[in-house]
């Protein structure tokens, strides 16, 4: 049995012993998720939870560089009816609402009429690493691969809708895309951004590395926007409505909420009352190399590698344990691609004797603000903004 595993039962344990209902607890998010045989087009096989709607995960051993492969990305939709193709000269981006002319986008107007800009940034589901949380929780049990970073190609939202003309009462801004419930009394999935968070880096993307959207990230064009958790991050963008006052909408009043206190936690008996969006990403980094649970030979020259990152703020430092936390010591870290991106890091080491070692990643940030044990993040009921010290458990032999 791994250190690792060992923790898990422990903590499961525990579980059972006072009552799974009583209380809640952190744990570090699964990671031995097997890779399906089976590859939806235009992505190579990946972890796989639903094939409708798709939710794939992406392997760790594509989390140690800044930018993801596009055929690795994760995918994450919430409709299961999602269009097969798209007959884009047929495609239009609608803008109304408190606006003085409504408009039609097509793709080549996006192009042709508005700057081109460029932003590389992290694309994370708000439940990345749900399955730390004990007892588990309602959504997707996500290990560490909900997440990944591209460069994003497209124009600016604000210059959209400047070009529509806001009214001067103009508050929010709703934006859905074309993924539809399949039971009449589902609502879709409708998100809304406050005008005073929409600044330059969001923008409405139509090419992701230097290609076009894949499909299952949303093609032909979506919303970027660097920093917050990806449920505002809409695919298949569609439609903007520009409204003077709030719309209650499930996906912003009752789901991707968070306790509203300053530990942001709960338990399973006593949930919080007031709640809170989850809005802007806190730190994290993971080990994507070398693999949990592998073996490597003593005294040979090993590189640990991963990436680390946070909601805007830059990261200053990553810290690399050997010694299960004792001591630490400072990885090398890779060019920062933007505020907003995955910031590689590299670790050189040797084990000096045979048996388990484990390795331990903690991200600290330009504010000061570092990745806290995993034992300190608190339950809440949507397992959302898990962010744990990460580590690996190796054989040496």
């Amino acid at each position: 049995m791994q250190r690792r595993d060992f923790f898990r039962l422990s903590l499961s344990a525990c579980a059972v012993v006072f009552g799974s209902n009583a209380f809640g607890i952190t744990r570090e998010p699964l990671d031995n998720q097997k890779v399906i045989d089976i590859a939806f087009p235009q992505k190579r096989p990946l972890i796989t939870y639903s094939d409708r709607p798709p939710l794939l995960e992406t392997p760790m051993e594509f989390l140690g560089s800044a930018i993801t492969p596009n055929d690795a990305f994760f995918v994450r939709w919430h409709m299961p009816r999602i269009p097969v193709y798209k007959y884009i000269d047929q495609y239009r981006l609608s803008v109304g609402g408190a606006v003085k002319n409504h408009i039609y986008l097509s793709l080549d107007e996006l192009k042709s009429e508005f700057k081109i800009v460029e932003i590389t940034a992290v694309v994370q589901c708000g439940g990345n690493s749900r399955s730390a949380f004990v007892p588990t929780t309602s959504g997707i049990q996500w290990g560490n691969g909900a997440m990944g970073c591209a460069k994003f190609k497209g124009v600016r939202l604000i210059d959209v809708l400047d070009y529509a003309g806001l009214d001067k009462d103009a508050r929010w801004v709703g934006l859905n895309g074309d993924d539809k419930a399949a039971f009449h009394k589902t609502e879709n999935f409708k998100r809304e951004l406050e005008l005073s968070e929409i600044n330059e880096n969001v923008i409405i993307a139509y090419e992701m590395n230097g290609e076009e959207l894949p499909f299952l990230n949303g093609y032909p064009i979506r919303l970027i926007v660097p920093g917050m958790y990806s449920d505002s991050w809409v695919k298949m963008l569609s439609t903007i409505s520009v409204t003077k006052e709030y719309q209650e909408l499930f996906y912003m009043d009752k789901a991707y909420r968070i306790a509203d206190n300053e530990c942001e936690c709960e338990s399973p008996d006593n949930l919080a009352k007031k709640t809170k969006p989850i809005t802007t990403m806190n730190i994290k980094s993971v080990i994507a190399y070398p693999k949990n649970g592998s073996s490597i030979k003593v005294d040979a020259n090993v590189i640990a590698k991963g990436v680390a990152f946070d909601g805007g703020h830059g990261i200053k430092e990553v810290l690399i344990s050997v010694d299960g936390g004792e001591s630490w010591q400072s990885a090398d870290l890779g060019e920062e691609l933007s505020p907003y991106a995955f910031r590689e890091f590299r670790f050189s080491f040797r084990a000096k004797s045979r048996g388990v070692l484990t390795i331990m990643a903690k991200a600290i940030n330009n504010l000061g603000q570092e990745q806290p044990k995993p034992s300190e993040i608190k339950w809440n009921r949507g397992g959302y903004k898990y962010n744990g010290i990460d580590s690996i458990t190796l054989e040496v032999v």
